[in-house]
């Protein structure tokens, strides 16, 4: 087992599209040839196909191939939805909520069989997951370190 100082990272972005799956998955292919049991997590995604009869989202299908330690596609992504619209709003419409609980319980279960986690957030910061939680709150539970990904475009600063 490597000597890890967290658990893990939280990576957010300022915008959807600013390359958070990007950053996610060369940090995990970093991870594996440092010897890192690494995984990755996309806790909620909006926009997915119908693959072998489930829902499967293209970032967290990219989290699960970068990743050096294979975790089962659920326990990476546990909150999928079909549109590619705000992910509460997208819930709603498949009539679910969003638990934040339940991620956590997703997150402890992949942390049993990872070293470390890189967990990759939906949309912004402050993108609502529920009528009353948004992306940062998550991050809040889990309490990881956050790393921002800023798309270079006007009104980044």
């Amino acid at each position: 087992m490597t000597d890890l100082r967290y658990p893990g990272v939280f990576i957010t972005g300022t915008d959807t599209g600013v390359g958070k799956t990007v950053y996610a998955c060369g940090l995990l292919r970093s991870l594996g040839r440092a010897g890192v049991r690494a995984t990755g997590m996309k806790p909620v995604a909006s926009g997915a196909d119908r693959i072998d009869g489930e829902w499967r989202n293209a970032d967290a299908l990219a989290l699960l191939e970068a990743a050096p330690q294979p975790v089962p596609y659920a326990r990476c992504n546990p909150c999928c939805f079909e549109p590619a619209i705000a992910p509460h709003i997208a819930a709603r419409q498949a009539g679910r909520e969003i638990d934040l609980g339940g991620i956590g319980e997703a997150w402890r279960q992949l942390r049993d069989i990872a070293e470390f986690v890189v967990v990759e957030g939906v949309g912004g910061w402050q993108v609502p997951l529920n009528d009353n939680q948004t992306v940062a709150d998550l991050a809040r539970l889990l309490q990881l370190p956050v790393i921002l990904v800023v798309g270079i475009r006007l009104g980044c600063i």
